[in-house]
């Protein structure tokens, strides 16, 4: 297994949609391998395929305490959402940087699993926000879009800092 290298906002790479996976293939299931171990390394609970620069709709997911409950979605979709929830987030594309984001409290999400298996999950609280801010990855979203544009401008400006200080 090996660590992948995130993209960081601004980069817009970061706003290239992916594309659906058409057949899962052993590299696919290596990929997935690099991207927990990365994920789990940063540390973060969710990685898209989008932020290492691989634009195929994959992403991982794991929120448990124990960090042993991973999940692989590939070519995810919400097909519903219900209920509203505030949650601070944060993203290991926008490091150091966490803000409050509206989205729904429960969503329906259907996927392949990395077997290439359809599956339907039903998550909530943090699983279901972690799912849709990791979809909006794939879409080319970031969670600072839901942000008023001064808040965006001033993340940006210390992130591209950082950067040149590096």
């Amino acid at each position: 297994m090996a660590l992948l290298d995130i993209l960081c906002f601004p980069d817009e790479r970061l706003r290239i949609k992916a594309k659906p996976v058409k057949e899962i293939t052993q590299a696919h299931q290596t990929l997935i391998d690099d991207m927990l171990e990365t994920m789990y390394q940063a540390p973060g609970i969710g990685l898209a395929a989008t932020q290492i620069n691989i634009h195929e709709q994959i992403l991982v997911i794991d929120v448990s305490e124990a960090k042993n409950t991973p999940y692989c979605f590939i070519n995810p979709e919400i097909v519903s959402d219900s209920g509203k929830e505030i949650m601070e987030e944060g993203c290991l594309s926008v490091p150091d940087t966490y803000a409050e984001v509206e989205r729904a409290d429960a969503v329906i999400v259907r996927y392949l699993d990395r077997k290439g298996k359809e599956q339907q999950l039903e998550a909530e609280g943090l699983l279901a926000v972690c799912v849709q801010h990791e979809i909006d990855h794939l879409q080319g979203k970031l969670f600072v879009d839901y942000l008023s544009k001064l808040k965006r401008d001033r993340i940006r400006k210390k992130l591209e800092k950082q950067q040149r200080q590096k």
